[in-house]
C-alpha cells in the first residue's frame, strides 16, 4: 500500500462554498494512486467541507439560507465574539457540517456520484487562507 500526503492552501473571499473537487483530483494525479481512498481534512474551526450537488448552485444557496436562518451572526447570547459577529456562528456552522471526508478513489479520481462535488464551505464573512491536509492511500 502506498500513502501520499500533501497540504493545499485555498483562499476564500467571503462566506460561501467553492468547489475543490478538481484541486483534490489534481493531488490524486500527483500521487500516482489509482485505487484506494482519499481523506481530506480542513485545519480550521470556522470553515468546513461538504459533499453536495455540483450542477445547480441554488442548492448551495439554499443550504446557506437554511444555516443563516438557524445560526445567526452576532447573537447577543454568544460569549465568544473576539473576531466579530460571525466568529461564534462560524464555529457552530462548522460543527453542524464536517471538517473531513473520506472518498473512494477509482481510476485515479474521486469516485463521487454524478451530481456530487466536494466543496470548501467558508463560514466567516472575510477573506481567509484555509489549509487542507489530503491523505491518499492505495495502489
Amino acid at each position: 500500500m502506498t500513502v501520499y500526503q500533501t497540504q493545499l492552501q485555498i483562499p476564500t473571499h467571503q462566506r460561501g462554498t467553492q468547489n475543490i473537487t478538481a484541486k483534490i483530483n489534481q493531488a490524486l494525479s500527483q500521487s500516482g494512486i489509482k485505487t484506494g481512498t482519499c481523506h481530506v481534512f480542513i485545519q480550521h474551526t470556522s470553515a468546513s467541507l461538504i459533499i453536495t450537488e455540483n450542477a445547480d448552485p441554488t442548492v448551495r444557496d439554499d443550504i446557506e439560507y437554511w444555516l443563516a436562518s438557524r445560526i445567526t451572526d452576532g447573537d447577543p447570547k454568544y460569549r465568544h465574539n473576539y473576531e466579530g459577529d460571525d466568529d461564534m456562528s462560524g464555529h457552530i456552522r462548522t460543527i453542524m457540517t464536517d471538517t473531513s471526508h473520506t472518498i473512494p478513489v477509482t481510476n485515479g479520481q474521486l469516485n463521487l456520484g454524478t451530481w456530487q462535488g466536494l466543496f470548501l464551505y467558508e463560514h466567516r464573512t472575510e477573506r481567509f487562507e484555509r489549509q487542507l491536509v489530503v491523505t491518499i492511500q492505495g495502489e
